[in-house]
């Protein structure tokens, strides 16, 4: 049998009138640490957003040409392949470039191929196409640039302490 203690009350919502009924969380404004915690500031790199003249800036996109190169892989859905990829790129860089400025680039859809799986059955793999791939890894080594330095020196997350634990 459980005693009752006087001074726990079994009712706790009665613990902090200003909270009102139970479950209602503290109103912003009322001085509470929740509410103060929970203003949007600039600290995350994420509220601001990468710039995409970084993304498109020519030494970001050469390291990033060479990554995807590098990395192979198969065709996506329209059978461009990475060893095609600089050429078309001379090509039609101008206009791929403004509608990433203008944020109307619209990624192609991704060619679906299925895996067989050792224990039956098949897992399904998207391979985008390798002008996305060459987007995707540019917009990646902004990001990484702008998020690796966020993370705590012992943080197994921060590239940092990754290039630590490979040495």
């Amino acid at each position: 049998m459980i005693s009752h203690d006087p001074m726990r009350p079994e009712d706790q919502s009665n613990l902090n009138p200003r909270l009102g009924p139970r479950g209602e969380a503290p109103r912003a404004g009322t001085g509470e640490a929740e509410a103060r915690a929970a203003l949007t500031c600039l600290e995350r790199p994420a509220v601001a957003g990468p710039s995409m003249e970084r993304i498109v800036a020519r030494e970001n996109l050469k390291k990033a040409l060479d990554r995807v190169k590098r990395n192979k892989g198969a065709a996506g859905v329209d059978g461009m392949t990475v060893d095609d990829l600089p050429t078309y790129l001379k090509a039609n860089w101008l206009t791929i470039r403004a509608q990433l400025l203008d944020g109307t680039y619209k990624p192609q859809a991704v060619r679906r191929v299925e895996i067989p799986k050792a224990s039956g059955g098949v897992r399904l793999l998207g391979i985008p196409t390798v002008v996305d791939r060459f987007i995707q890894q540019a917009v990646l080594q902004v990001l990484h640039g702008e998020w690796d330095r966020t993370f705590s020196d012992a943080s197994y997350g921060s590239g940092q302490a990754a290039r630590r634990i490979r040495r």
